[in-house]
């Protein structure tokens, strides 16, 4: 695989409104645990629709591997221009930070949101140009906006053998239990 679609909630489905929540490293790890095998199987890529959640905490994560794998490259392919532009002047921020050590940026639509038709054809583009997902879903927490990329990756698993990768609560609340475990050792 070249190529990897990392995507998943949106902050606020998780119940996470700002950086500090304790959560977000522990869902980073959980990113980081699932690509770097990849990365070493030869991953180059990491595209992500760039929106506040999954998608900018794995866009840390890849920044951060780009130190250990510098052929590995990111891209944020947003649905529209200026995404960022109605959030909170600190994700704004966090946001734009990010923008600096992406190796690609672009957006589908060369306007400003106009409606689901924009993040449709980004989906469609960013699950075209992609070998996989790793997608950051739960179906027992209840639905919520990544399962649309589930149904659509299972089908081009199913048709094409296209690699459908996940990373459920469960996955995130072991690592968080296991670091737990770690720090209790050591006293």
């Amino acid at each position: 695989m070249k190529t990897l679609l990392v995507t998943g909630y949106r902050a606020h489905e998780l119940g996470i409104f700002d950086q500090k929540h304790k959560g977000i490293v522990y869902i980073k790890k959980a990113i980081e645990a699932r690509i770097v095998p990849l990365v070493e199987e030869g991953l180059e890529w990491v595209l992500t629709p760039g929106q506040y959640g999954v998608d900018l905490w794995a866009c840390e994560v890849i920044i951060g591997l780009k130190k250990r794998y510098p052929h590995l490259k990111l891209s944020i392919v947003s649905a529209y221009l200026h995404p960022e532009e109605k959030w909170k002047e600190d994700k704004q921020n966090y946001y734009r930070d990010i923008l600096k050590d992406v190796d690609y940026y672009g957006a589908v639509s060369k306007q400003p949101y106009h409606g689901v038709w924009q993040l449709k054809a980004r989906d469609d583009l960013l699950l075209r140009k992609s070998d996989g997902i790793l997608l950051f879903y739960d179906e027992d927490a209840g639905e919520a906006s990544p399962k649309y990329f589930k149904q659509i990756a299972l089908r081009k698993q199913e048709e094409e053998g296209y690699r459908y990768l996940s990373i459920t609560a469960e996955d995130v609340q072991s690592i968080a239990d296991e670091e737990q475990r770690s720090l209790l050792d050591t006293y």
